[in-house]
């Protein structure tokens, strides 16, 4: 064994190497000996040697961690052996003076990884080590066997088996007193040492509460054993909360314990909950709404108890049905200890506290928008630490008790409009600040007050005039008005009033303040989801000119991403009307990119934006090629680390500008040596990546074959080895529509698989939409290459040992039989026509298919004639002419230089070029003429006589 710890510690010392030169061979050695005999006896020794480096023993704890995962079961693949695991079993429950904190953490999640699989039937003696060690006066020592013992039933606890529950709730019934008599000893040591101000102990105290109740010990205990009197430990809670909350100021981490607690009974046993919720009602409302909380300034506790009152309110547990009968006893229960509580004064008192306390901006709030007026407008709109801050859930709880009591609440908040009526007094911070915070409430509240409050008089007699009043301190309601219109915009807001609200716009995008010109860009684009354009173009060229000037004044990553979605939303919206106005964003979008560099979501906000503007200069983006094809190459090459943050949009720039762009040039071309890599990821993106493959087709075929067949083809074929049906449809669509563009290049380029698709359609695949696809192809190949589709037979023939005749009849019959499998009419005429180009025949095998082909040219008929009326003849209506530009409505966006390109590509398509009713009629003429009558009329005899009289009405006239 010593000779074995030497090498083993060797290696671990050396897997700890930052030269990767001694680092490889030594994980290498290590993954080797991690199924031989012995291995973990050693790594147990080295992790319990504290005289050991730390980093060799964290990297052996990491080892023995993972061995256990994987070799620990009995049924596993080089599985520990029994004598080995008693052995490990033993040495593990020894360690509890293990010093370093991350080592113990992971000891402990070691044993709990044993313990879920062993304990209590192979390792009975665990819990009652645990509870004798906690007991113990080694603080030390106390404090490991916590931490194991936390992490034990909470990892016994999550399994889900019947049996292993039923063993949980045994063991939980046994330690459930001793674990609340371990958390009250340790709360009651811990506030004995704060009053005597020992404040060294106390903080290990602590630890020690906090471990005892943490996260699953107590918390699982009880919910896996209905019978425990948990109501007991919950009330012993609220006890304690008061005492902190008296004489420990600076304890809150620990109060948001206990009250997660709480919260987790109210989120997964409401029930059990429900005597507790009067009691928890009259301790939250009491701190946050009453005289009572005025001392209590810890952030965290007061967050919680407004999570508390928030879970109580909106828990489906707590409402009655609709239909009162079908509601459960407890839901009543619940419901009516809510309702005597929820008095109109408690109500009353509540929502006035909400918005004229906690609202409130802070001095904090305020001193940083004198100061870094960006930051705050960040903060404002959603930034991390604003989202867990006070304010925040006072708004969500604000709503919620808005919503479930709003017959009590409107009257109030209306009340508190009308006493704010008219401009305020500059001079009066306390009013502005209030004015702020009941114009908040009001739009948070805009779909609760539709029925009372008309906003559009408002709008026209009080807020306009609020935004006019340009005094500096006034700019707390400026940007408050424009952004309570934002939130009415969608609710209550008539459209003629728009071209007023974008002088408003306008005039405060000019707003000498940062933040009010950030919140009406904001205010703009929620407008913007709305408007009707051609309200919206007189003032275009203004705003879109400022929405640049803020772009380039701010400072901050998220400022600007703000900013570049706004400019994409309105860009968006105008479409080709914004291409006399985008000369200065299309000059400083390469400046702001090479500054990004470092900063990958405001690469992601660029690229949004550059996808809108791509789509609004249409053929114009070929001017941007010298910096568009860079953004593209860089975002889409998976070599590069920023492709993880940038390639779904740069995926979605490149398939935008290929459809936009109006010829195939060199650097278009290059930029495709990223694909090959992209496709062999087979990733979430692979449907856009076909639709890139597709538009360069549709550009160039000729050119993009030439340069990039063979690459193409190898990825295709890898991709259908290992792909899902609807991965395979994908590919060979890709194929097919080649065969559209280039009927004799696609079907040279794309040779390798068609021999697939030939197998498919004889064996009969049995997925529909990869069967039509299958006859897609084999369509286009037997109509517009009838010689590459005589030499793909004849190969095929030769791999399945058959006479040609006899695999065409099969192709032939297996086409008719599962006609039904293609639903796209344009595909089913394609079918048609492509079965009839082999007439005429003198082939006995055609012949003896001639029914079926009738059949199938009959179906087709039915699919795309329509009859005119005044002459009672029928027409093609998949037939095309010329070619016409759309009228277009305002909702309507512009053809793309790759839609023109498909709609001048089906004028050469047989599909839409050759008329089926003649098509069918020349060649039934064909075939009668090599027959002579006498035998095509017998021919004809093999075809249902429904069907011939159906033939001859669609081809009268003919």
């Amino acid at each position: 064994m010593d000779g074995a710890s030497s090498v083993v510690l060797q290696a671990l010392t050396q897997a700890t190497s930052q030269d990767t030169a001694v680092l490889k061979p030594a994980e290498e050695q290590l993954r080797q000996w991690e199924t031989q005999p012995g291995f973990y006896s050693v790594l147990l020794n080295i992790l319990n040697n504290h005289m050991l480096d730390v980093n060799v023993r964290w990297l052996a704890v990491l080892y023995f961690k993972n061995g256990i995962d994987r070799y620990w079961r009995r049924v596993a693949p080089h599985a520990l052996s029994e004598e080995e695991k008693t052995s490990l079993r033993a040495g593990l429950i020894t360690n509890f003076n293990e010093p370093v904190n991350q080592i113990a953490t992971q000891i402990a999640v070691l044993i709990a990884k044993v313990a879920r699989l062993d304990c209590p039937r192979q390792w009975p003696e665990l819990i009652p080590i645990l509870l004798e060690s906690v007991k113990g006066q080694d603080g030390l020592r106390q404090h490991r066997a916590l931490l194991t013992f936390h992490h034990v039933t909470k990892t016994l606890a999550s399994k889900r088996l019947a049996q292993d529950r039923r063993l949980f709730q045994d063991l939980a019934s046994g330690i459930y007193s001793f674990a609340c008599s371990l958390w009250s000893h340790h709360t009651d040591c811990f506030l004995q040492q704060i009053y005597a101000r020992e404040e060294a102990a106390a903080l290990g105290s602590l630890e020690r509460t906090l471990l005892s109740l943490k996260g699953s010990n107590i918390l699982n205990l009880i919910s896996l054993s209905s019978s425990l009197p948990f109501q007991g430990f919950l009330n012993a809670v609220f006890e304690r909360l008061k005492q902190f909350l008296e004489c420990c100021e600076y304890l809150s981490l620990f109060l948001s314990w206990i009250s997660d607690l709480r919260l987790y009974f109210l989120e997964y046993h409401p029930c059990a909950f429900i005597p507790l919720i009067q009691r928890s009602l009259e301790f939250a409302v009491s701190y946050l709404f009453t005289p009572a909380g005025e001392g209590v300034t810890f952030e965290r506790f007061i967050v919680q108890c407004m999570n508390l009152i928030k879970i109580i309110v909106k828990n489906d547990a707590y409402k009655p049905s609709k239909n009162i009968d079908d509601s459960k006893p407890e839901s009543l229960e619940a419901h009516k200890i809510k309702t005597a509580f929820f008095t109109h004064p408690t109500l009353t008192e509540i929502g006035r506290r909400l918005v004229s306390h906690y609202f409130l901006l802070t001095k904090e709030e305020l001193a940083m928008w004198e100061e870094d007026p960006e930051s705050f407008a960040v903060e404002e709109t959603g930034g991390d630490s604003w989202k867990y801050s006070l304010r925040p859930c006072a708004e969500v709880l604000f709503l919620d008790i808005f919503h479930n009591y709003n017959q009590t609440l409107i009257p109030v908040l209306l009340d508190m409009v009308q006493n704010l009526q008219g401009l305020t007094n500059v001079e009066d911070s306390a009013q502005l600040l209030m004015k702020d915070s009941v114009y908040n409430a009001v739009g948070l509240a805009a779909y609760e007050l539709f029925d009372n409050v008309d906003f559009d008089q408002w709008f026209k007699n009080q807020l306009l005039g609020e935004l006019q009043v340009s005094h500096h301190r006034y700019k707390l309601i400026r940007r408050r008005v424009i952004w309570l219109i934002g939130q009415w915009i969608s609710v209550k807001f008539k459209s003629d009033l728009r071209p007023l609200l974008y002088e408003v716009i306008l005039s405060l995008m000019q707003d000498p303040d940062l933040v009010v010109r950030i919140e009406t860009a904001t205010t703009l684009k929620l407008n913007i989801l709305l408007f009707r354009t051609e309200q919206f173009l007189p003032y275009l060229e203004s705003i879109f000119g400022l929405l640049f000037q803020l772009l380039q004044q701010v400072t901050e990553c998220d400022t600007k991403m703000q900013v570049l979605h706004v400019i994409s939303c309105v860009i968006e919206r105008v479409n080709i009307q914004i291409r006399p106005y985008v000369g200065c964003l299309v000059q400083y979008l390469p400046l702001l990119w090479k500054q990004s560099e470092e900063h990958n979501m405001l690469r992601c906000a660029i690229l949004t934006t550059l996808i809108h503007l791509v789509q609004g200069l249409g053929s114009e983006c070929k001017n941007l090629y010298s910096f568009l094809l860079p953004v593209i190459q860089l975002s889409t090459d998976v070599t590069l680390p920023p492709h993880v943050y940038l390639l779904e949009d740069g995926l979605e720039l490149w398939l935008v500008t290929l459809e936009n762009s109006p010829a195939i040039t060199p650097e278009l071309l290059r930029i495709f040596q990223n694909m090959s890599a992209l496709l062999d990821l087979s990733s979430e993106n692979l449907r856009t990546c076909f639709q890139i493959v597709n538009a360069y087709l549709y550009l160039s075929a000729t050119d993009f074959l030439q340069n990039y067949a063979e690459s193409l083809c190898r990825s295709f074929c890898n991709l259908l080895k290992d792909v899902t049906n609807e991965g395979q449809v994908q590919v060979l669509k890709v194929v097919e529509i080649a065969l559209k563009v280039s009927p004799v290049l696609g079907a040279h380029i794309f040779q390798p698989l068609l021999p697939a698709v030939f197998r498919g359609i004889v064996d009969g695949e049995r997925y529909p939409v990869v069967m039509s696809t299958y006859l897609g192809i084999m369509g286009r190949i037997l109509l517009q290459n009838s010689s590459f589709f005589s030499s793909l037979l004849t190969q095929m023939a030769s791999e399945c040992s058959q006479k040609m005749d006899q695999l065409l009849g099969s192709v032939i019959e297996m086409w008719v039989d599962r006609m039904d499998n293609i639903t796209q009419p344009e595909r089913r005429k394609l079918s048609s026509l492509a079965l009839l180009s082999l007439l005429p025949s003198d082939n006995s095998v055609i012949q003896d298919k001639f029914c079926g082909i009738i059949n199938i040219s009959v179906e087709a008929l039915h699919d795309v004639m329509t009859e005119d009326t005044e002459t009672a003849t029928f027409k093609d209506c998949m037939l095309m002419s010329h070619f016409e530009e759309p009228k277009l409505s305002e909702d309507e966006e512009p053809p793309t230089e790759q839609d023109k390109r498909k709609k001048l590509l089906a004028l050469e398509d047989p599909v839409h070029s050759v008329s089926l009713q003649q098509f069918v009629y020349e060649k039934l003429k064909a075939q009668q003429a090599m027959m002579g009558d006498q035998s095509f009329g017998v021919l004809m005899e093999t075809v249902d006589t429904e069907l011939v009289r159906q033939l001859q009405e669609f081809l009268k006239g003919l």
